[in-house]
């Protein structure tokens, strides 16, 4: 899996489209990810209108980059799933998926945190006017990178503990 050691957080894109066919990809990726029970609390909107991606960017200190992505994933938890304590843990796993995917396709893309800053979920509740049931839990902007850049090796021995 290639892809884990060349993921980079990418927030800078060219003026280039997202085709259909990508993001189908990109959400079977993340519905493939594992999740508790099975329950799979999962639903995403994408994103593609400019002034919503504008809307997103203003979440918070770190959105900026949603505002000139060509588009973003927006992956929610619906709250009566059969394990809700899960449902971020396998929302994690599936944003993940969704990052994987986008390098296997020669694109970038940044997880933006929004769950579990009950400020953040209600400014993506009133921009993407979310029902009742749905929590929003990130923003992943998309598109092909500005630039390459390298991964950090991040591996630190120090913290592994072998007993």
């Amino acid at each position: 899996m290639n892809s884990i050691f060349q993921r980079v957080s990418v927030r800078k894109f060219q003026d280039k489209p997202v085709t259909d066919a990508q993001v189908e990809q990109l959400l079977r990726a993340a519905m493939a990810a594992p999740s508790a029970t099975n329950q799979q609390p999962w639903e995403f909107y994408v994103v593609r209108d400019r002034g919503l991606l504008e809307q997103l960017s203003q979440c918070h200190a770190y959105s900026m980059c949603a505002k000139n992505a060509p588009m973003a994933i927006v992956p929610c938890y619906r709250k009566d799933a059969t394990h809700p304590e899960y449902a971020q843990i396998d929302l994690s796993a599936a944003t993940e998926n969704i990052l994987l995917e986008a390098v296997e396709l020669g694109l970038g893309a940044v997880w933006l945190g929004i769950a579990p800053v009950p400020e953040r979920m209600d400014k993506m509740r009133e921009i993407l006017n979310l029902p009742d049931h749905l929590e929003a839990f990130a923003i992943v902007p998309v598109g092909y990178p500005e630039r390459e850049k390298a991964q950090q090796d991040r591996y630190d021995p120090a913290r592994v503990h072998c007993l």
